[in-house]
């Protein structure tokens, strides 16, 4: 019988550096690496929290979650020529009814669903701040679905399952204050309806 001798760590070490494994972002408290959306699928796993993940802003600045601990976050794939891209009004309002309690609203432009989404930045904060005068973070154009997705929505589809990911533009994703993915609402819900608003403001604290 031949015996097979363990790799040591050194040796996964020089293995992952001959392979090119994704450098970690450091986390300035010193925890678990930030993810952003160049990194590799492996950190998408279901035993992190959603504050593990970080997005390219529209803006050029981060947009990392961690730093929107303590509060909910809502975490929704936009895009500009949708026809449900009115809801982009009821996201604003959220913002402005509920920031000063703690929520969080991200929006995430994305074209993957029916190639309507602005092709640059600038064009999708024009959009985006003229017609309806958004002030809540927007991250930069992202992919949402597939093996290309940003690692935030690969986790999002591990942690819930494969039937609470986006099936088209503006699907929610809200993520409780300690940072676990909690509900999942779709397209077809309105950013204020009845349901959205009892789950936020059961994550809120008691006026």
């Amino acid at each position: 019988m031949t015996i097979r001798a363990r790799p040591t760590l050194t040796a996964f070490l020089l293995a992952g550096i001959l392979i090119g494994w994704p450098a970690a972002s450091p986390n300035a408290e010193g925890g678990t690496p930030v993810v952003s959306g160049t990194e590799s699928s492996s950190r998408s796993t279901a035993s992190q929290t959603a504050h593990a993940f970080q997005f390219d802003g529209l803006d050029g600045a981060p947009i990392t979650l961690r730093d929107h601990a303590g509060g909910p976050i809502l975490v929704v794939n936009t895009a500009s020529l949708c026809g449900y891209t009115g809801q982009y009004e009821g996201l604003q309002a959220l913002h402005e009814r509920y920031a000063d309690r703690g929520l969080t609203v991200v929006g995430v432009p994305s074209d993957d669903f029916g190639g309507q989404e602005y092709e640059t930045a600038a064009e999708i904060k024009a959009f985006c701040t003229g017609a309806y005068g958004v002030t809540f973070p927007l991250a930069a154009r992202a992919p949402v679905r597939g093996a290309e997705a940003h690692p935030f929505y690969r986790w999002a589809r591990e942690t819930l399952g494969a039937d609470k990911a986006p099936r088209w533009n503006f699907h929610k994703y809200l993520i409780a204050p300690d940072g676990r993915l909690v509900a999942a609402f779709d397209t077809r819900i309105e950013p204020r309806a009845p349901e959205v608003l009892q789950a936020i403001e059961a994550l809120l604290p008691a006026m």
